[in-house]
């Protein structure tokens, strides 16, 4: 059975996000995880040297033989743009969607901002708060 390769390392976070270049995406970076540990208790880690990911669940795929640990919700600050991982899915959330600002997204699970001022952060902690509780309680998590 095939495991996935992306999993928590042991590294300083803020020391990552201090890395983070241009400097408006390390500022956005920054303040996006303000606004994720203020919205939800779950612990933060650095995964594989470019997520931080937040909580935990066990993830086991239906269309092929991989499984691991993988974070309830997370963001990335990636050359072109930030991503952010709604694990639950985008579009269970349209309405708060539609209220959320600029930003794409994927069929499945990412949303992608260019920088924070292009979005509502109250929306964003909307979306954060039922992803989590979502996932807590599909995966059943306490």
């Amino acid at each position: 059975m095939s495991t996935i390769k992306t999993k928590p390392i042991d590294q300083d976070i803020d020391a990552f996000l201090l890395s983070v270049q241009p400097e408006k995406k390390r500022t956005d970076s920054i303040q996006l995880k303000k606004i994720f540990n203020s919205t939800i208790k779950e612990k933060s880690s650095l995964w594989n040297n470019n997520m931080i990911g937040y909580g935990k669940y066990h993830y086991k795929s239906e269309r092929s033989r991989q499984e691991g640990d993988w974070p309830l919700i997370g963001f990335s600050p990636r050359k072109q743009n930030i991503a952010i991982y709604i694990m639950s899915g985008v579009s269970n959330y349209k309405d708060l969607l539609s209220q959320l600002g600029k930003f794409k997204v994927s069929s499945g699970s990412c949303i992608y901002i260019n920088k924070l001022e292009d979005i509502n952060p109250s929306v964003l902690k909307k979306i954060i708060s039922a992803s989590v509780a979502d996932m807590k309680r599909i995966h059943k998590i306490d």
